[in-house]
């Protein structure tokens, strides 16, 4: 059965970003075999940063689900320039671990992430559903609210430049 996530995502009205750039030295998105790993996100959109903060200490809850979404979108950008510039390739989303700036005595991290996770459900049906981690941790980079990275498992093609 042939999925069209290209069609959905039009369909829904969802505009995937331009890959933002890596501001250090890695890759944002490596192809090996029939995985894409995509380094983590922050939640840029049109070059600036989106949402600051901790969570429990200048970001809600609500402002954590967004940023989880934006780096979620982010990250399909990344996986969408690896696969030739369409997500049909993608055959699951297979994992993906959240990091988020949070209070110590804070406990809604998975409810933070559940912005990506939905996200990718709602694009993929139950191929966006996958193994995840989600952690909280003192700071992140930019003073960002999360950062997402993930694997993608896509059939085997031609590799994007």
């Amino acid at each position: 059965m042939t999925h069209d996530f290209d069609e959905r995502l039009a369909r829904l009205g969802v505009l995937l970003p331009s890959p933002p750039k890596p501001l250090y030295n890695y890759v944002p998105a490596l192809v090996s075999g029939n995985h894409v790993h995509v380094a983590g996100q922050l939640s840029f959109e049109d070059g600036a940063l989106r949402h600051r903060g901790r969570l429990g200490d200048g970001a809600t809850l609500e402002d954590a689900r967004e940023a989880a979404r934006l780096c979620g979108l982010n990250i399909l950008a990344h996986v969408r320039n690896a696969c030739g510039g369409t997500l049909n390739r993608v055959t699951h989303c297979l994992r993906m671990t959240g990091y988020v700036n949070s209070m110590p005595d804070c406990t809604e991290q998975p409810a933070a992430m559940d912005g990506c996770s939905n996200l990718m459900v709602e694009i993929f049906g139950e191929r966006g559903r996958h193994v995840r981690t989600c952690v909280g941790v003192s700071s992140l980079p930019f003073n960002g609210v999360i950062v997402v990275e993930a694997v993608f498992e896509i059939v085997p093609g031609v590799v994007a430049p």
